[in-house]
């Protein structure tokens, strides 16, 4: 029941929030509420110039079935929800099923009690997060606007296909000795730095940056369901392989493969406004509200 508490707390300061001033301006076609709410923000006047945001809401009229979306933004929409689909089939399988894993290769005691066992279980899986997990987020938070996001999945992509080829190669010697148990921990872990530095937190940038504003949530959602499925595939995929997982380590480096090559068509939308990287404005042409203000003051 003490989750409830949070639950109402988010709610109740959602409900105090405004919308975002590209969904007021451009869908529910109020600028002046939408220069009102960005003052508010940015402790700042901003002006609502009206022409700006007509011009802006009548390009973004097109469906998400429409041929002007296939054209300007379907091989987005395609990139991102494969890419989403393949890291989800690789990281729901490879973390779900992380004790049977370790039990494999002698990580984890099978001979143990059940509270002994649980315990070990809980023990690894808190080193993998605190060691691999989160650093890999911090990292990400910490580079994200200085690398790219396209350049980071790429990275996250490439280093697991790398780290997962270390494990699955020279998998049967993994198994001959005790103490290669902890060396093969180690390149596990790396796996989910990388995932995390890399398409587990990239996956859910560029969806929310790439689309019109009438379209962005939509976009988001069809993108993280494919996601869902790719984590239903990857918990089957390690069911019907979990005699084999050598073969099943194989079948991810394939799925990061496949997320290298649909990553390499996205475009890159660090440093750009959302206009200008879903192709409502020509570069160089997007209006900066805050810097069209500051010159208006500097001239008075």
């Amino acid at each position: 029941m003490f989750g409830a508490i949070p639950a109402l707390l988010t709610y109740y300061w959602r409900m105090k929030m405004p919308e975002t001033a590209r969904y007021t301006a451009l869908i529910a076609k109020d600028a002046k509420m939408a220069a009102s709410d960005m003052s508010a923000v940015l402790h700042m006047p901003i002006v609502p110039e009206d022409d700006g945001v007509n011009e802006l809401a009548s390009q973004d009229q097109y469906g998400l079935f429409s041929s002007e979306f296939l054209r300007r933004h379907g091989l987005h929409l395609l990139s991102t929800a494969v890419c989403w689909f393949v890291l989800d089939v690789t990281f729901y399988s490879l973390n779900m099923f992380m004790k049977d894993i370790f039990t494999k290769v002698r990580l984890l005691d099978i001979d143990d009690d059940l509270l002994k066992r649980t315990i070990r279980i809980t023990g690894v899986h808190t080193a993998i997060a605190a060691a691999c997990t989160l650093p890999g987020y911090f990292f990400a938070v910490a580079f994200i606007d200085r690398i790219g996001r396209v350049k980071i999945q790429l990275l996250g992509f490439t280093m697991m296909t790398v780290f997962q080829l270390c494990l699955a190669i020279p998998y049967p010697k993994w198994l001959e000795c005790n103490r290669n148990k902890y060396g093969f921990a180690v390149l596990y872990g790396f796996t989910f730095f990388f995932a995390n530095f890399g398409p587990n937190t990239t996956t859910f940038i560029l969806p929310a940056e790439l689309f019109p504003a009438r379209l962005r949530s939509t976009c988001h959602g069809i993108s993280g369901a494919v996601g869902k499925i790719g984590a239903v595939v990857g918990v089957f995929a390690f069911h019907l392989l979990r005699n084999q997982f050598r073969t099943l380590l194989f079948v991810l480096v394939g799925c990061n493969l496949v997320g290298i090559m649909f990553t390499l068509l996205l475009p890159e939308t660090m440093g750009k406004s959302l206009e200008e990287i879903t192709g409502e404005t020509e570069e160089g042409q997007t209006l900066d509200d805050e810097a069209t203000t500051v010159n208006a003051d500097d001239d008075v």
